[in-house]
This record gives structure tokens, sequence and C-alpha cells, in this order.
């Protein structure tokens, strides 16, 4: 008796408790979760039938060249590259004698969209200069499609492109990357996949601007500056973690304030997005990537990188690519101490060199800017191959981009992003003939009537046109 009495007991103890823990589960609100994409990409590729371009001096995009070969591509992506390869009866024959083939060109320096032509006030919209630090802005929000710098970019041979903020600002905002197909949308050129960019600022820019609003009106001024935002934005992460924490573990816990400045911070701390800092100096550079260990974050590159070639040890070491032109400098202090050889001097060095415009109209013309770098290291006694200089171009941007999975390269699998050139593109007379994104003809010299037109250019000639 005594033991059944027991065995009952312990039975409607144990329904009690099940009772109170289901009770307590239905009883715990949803646990809250923030969307990191509420903006997802709506690209469509173009059709892309099985094409092979044949008898070309080929560059692979990862330092290799090949002579009289063949690339096959169909459904987007890369089929096969070399000089033997089997070419299926149904595709498509361009006979390429006497020109190059290259990977597409990734920009990624680019304002197009937020500082769009005609260059008017009304549409001046990349610099959100209210405070120092903007993270909670995006520059997809202020993309304009209709601009008609895509299309000369794409004529130039640019198949991709990463458009950010201004850099007045310590923290400007997201940046993103593009395909270059021009569209309706800025949700429609949205490259798939493609991790967001951060765009910070070194040096003269965000002293310069707030120096007469509150600050920060010096270099130690800037630096107080990220490091408090990286402190704040640490603070906010162990909010989250805390509250996921105790949801897990049954509570009750009240989710925390949603910042949308934070948000983008923390998706630096969480590896999620990519730090592009505008930076000039060398010694700068430096202490950037000393800020960088002590927040424990990653900056993917320095735009504009003006000094960079005094400390290739330390950018290879810290795997931070350098964003640079190949001849511009000096236009204010913090770029006076510029030279020709910044860009081979930092391959050599073995850190990551990118070649990038900033501009609307030297995007459409990056491999000439590549080839005066290239030319100006072959004098400098830097010798470096148009194979190896063409990752300036392709590879080393799709890295620091975090796309070189998907493009960059001339490799089987990869999307087949390409350009035929008429020549060699290191030449000054060379032209982007035909231009592919992930396999689909964009733009044909040869048939004026497929280029792209925007809307807003339909009955007006734009700047250098003649209709």
């Amino acid at each position: 008796m005594k033991g059944s009495t027991r065995i009952l007991l312990a039975a409607v103890s144990a329904a009690m408790l099940a009772a109170c823990g289901q009770q307590a589960s239905k009883d715990q609100p949803a646990l809250v979760e923030i969307d990191k994409d509420p903006y997802p990409s709506t690209y469509t590729p173009l059709p892309s039938p099985a094409t092979a371009i044949t008898n070309v001096t080929l560059l692979d995009g990862v330092g290799g060249m090949v002579e009289g070969a063949s690339v096959l591509f169909e459904n987007g992506k890369v089929v096969a590259v070399g000089a033997d390869i089997q070419i299926p009866e149904n595709a498509q024959i361009i006979d390429g004698t006497d020109k190059w083939v290259t990977p597409g060109i990734i920009d990624v320096h680019s304002h197009l969209g937020v500082y769009p032509s005609p260059g008017t006030h009304s549409h001046s919209d990349g610099n959100e200069m209210t405070k120092p630090v903007t993270a909670e802005v995006w520059a997809e929000h202020s993309i304009w499609v209709q601009d008609a710098g895509f299309s000369r970019a794409l004529a130039g041979g640019v198949t991709a492109l990463q458009i950010l903020p201004g850099s007045a600002n310590l923290v400007g905002g997201r940046a993103i990357t593009v395909k270059n197909l021009p569209d309706r949308t800025v949700q429609s050129m949205k490259f798939p996949d493609a991790p967001y960019g951060l765009k910070m600022a070194c040096g003269e820019n965000p002293k310069r601007v707030y120096g007469d609003k509150g600050g920060p009106a010096t270099r130690m001024g800037n630096v107080a500056g990220y490091r408090q935002a990286w402190a704040d934005a640490q603070d906010y992460k162990r909010q989250w973690e805390k509250y996921r924490a105790e949801h897990k573990a049954g509570k009750n816990p009240k989710a925390p304030k949603r910042d949308l400045t934070m948000d983008t911070l923390v998706g630096v701390l969480d590896g999620e997005i990519m730090v592009h800092m505008h930076c000039y100096r060398a010694d700068e550079m430096a202490i950037m990537m000393d800020l960088m260990k002590e927040f424990e974050y990653q900056i993917a590159s320095f735009q504009h990188a003006v000094e960079s070639y005094k400390i290739t040890d330390l950018l290879a070491e810290n795997n931070v690519c350098s964003a640079m032109w190949a001849d511009w400098w000096g236009f204010k202090m913090e770029a006076y101490d510029g030279i020709r050889e910044n860009v081979p001097m930092v391959h050599n060095g073995g850190a990551c060199a990118i070649v990038h415009s900033d501009d609307d109209l030297g995007i459409q013309r990056l491999n000439q800017e590549a080839a005066k770098a290239l030319g100006d290291g072959l004098r400098a006694g830097i010798e470096i191959s148009k194979a190896e200089a063409w990752q300036w171009l392709s590879a080393n941007p799709a890295k620091s981009l975090g796309i070189f999975d998907q493009t960059g390269s001339l490799e089987t699998g990869k999307n087949a992003d390409l350009v035929l050139w008429s020549t060699d593109p290191f030449s000054t007379y060379a032209q982007a003939e035909r231009v592919y994104i992930d396999g689909g003809l964009a733009y044909d010299r040869q048939d004026p009537d497929s280029w792209p037109v925007q809307d807003f250019e339909l009955g007006q000639p734009g700047e250098g046109d003649v209709k």
C-alpha cells in the first residue's frame, strides 16, 4: 500500500512539473531576431547559351596567361578554359583571333548612383554629414539607377562594382556590391550573396567636416570616435547575446532596443560586414590595424592608400588590401607623399594590390590605370607580368569584397563574367568589344542598338555623347 502511494505521488508530481514546464514554454514570447537581409537581391541574369570564344590570348585573373586559348561558358558559368578544350556542337563560336579575354573588371570604389550624372545638388546623396558616426545609413537607399555612369562603365569592361557612401564621416555607412547590369531598381542589380561593406574614413575629411561642429577636430579625436563606437557595439552585442542565452534557458527576457547604428557595427564584429577604410597615410593605416586588433574585427581594404608602399610588410601580415590609383596624389596634404610605383611595390611586397577609380570617368578606363602602374613598376625594375597585374582588377577586388568564390577569375565553375578585348588590354587602344555578365551578353560594341540607355537619357545627350 505504501509503495503504491509513493508511485501515485511521484506520478502526480511528474505530471504537475510537466504541466508547469509546458505552461512556462507556452507563455514564453517568441525569440526576437533581427532580419539581416530586409532588402534582398532580386537580380535575374541574362540568358546564357553555350558560347565559346576561341583563338585568344587569355588572362585567367589569377596569374595565368594562355596563348591560342578558348573559353567555353554556359548557364552563367565557366565550363572550360584552355588551349585544347571540347566545344559542343550547339555552342555559339566567336573567333577571337588577335584579341584578348580577361575576367571582368571589378571596381571596389565607386559612387555611381549616390553621386549620379547629372551632378546636381538634388542628386548629391552620398554623404550623411549630420554626425561623425552614421553606420545606420545604407548606400543602396540613395542609389539612383538612372545614372548613365553604369552603362559607360560597362563599355569599359566593368562587370561588378562596390558603391560606397562618401568619406566625410568616421563611419559613413553601409556599402553595396552590384552587378553592372543597369535595371529598374537597385535590388535587381544587387550582387547575390555579396556581403555588405562598411565605409570608414581616416584623417583630414572627418576633422574638416566636424571640427567646427563639436568634433572630432584632430586625428586623436578621430581615433577616440572610432574607439567609442566599437566599445558601444561590443556592449550592444553582449546585450543581445545575454538576451538569447536567457531565452534559450527558458526565461522570459526583454529584447534589447533595436539600434540601427549598432546593428551594422555588430555585423562587422561578427565578421559579416567588411570594412573598407578611406586612408592615405602609412602611419594612420598602422594605427587603424592596431585598432582592428583591439576590437577584434578585420579591415578588408584601405581605400586610396597613397602611402601603402611604406608598409607593405604590415599590410601583408594583417591581410589588408590596398585600393590605389596609378598616378593621382598631392591634391591635399595627407595625399602628398605618393609615388608612381605604389601599386607594383605593394604587389611586390606580397600584399594585396587593387586598382580602383573613385571616379565616374576613371571607372571607364581602369585597364589603362593598371597599365600605367605596371609600366611604372617595370621602369623601376619591378618585374611583374601582365597576367599577374590583371589580379589588381579582378581577383584582388573580388577577394576584398568577399565574392571571390563566385567571380574574379576565369576558372571552371566560376561566374562567366568576362571581357573580349580588341587587343592587349594594357594598350591605350584596347576596347572592350563584348562584355559578358553571368554568361549573358551585356554589351556588344558592334551593336549600338543593344547598348543600355537609361530613361533619363532619352532625347538628351550625356556628357561627351553624340546623338
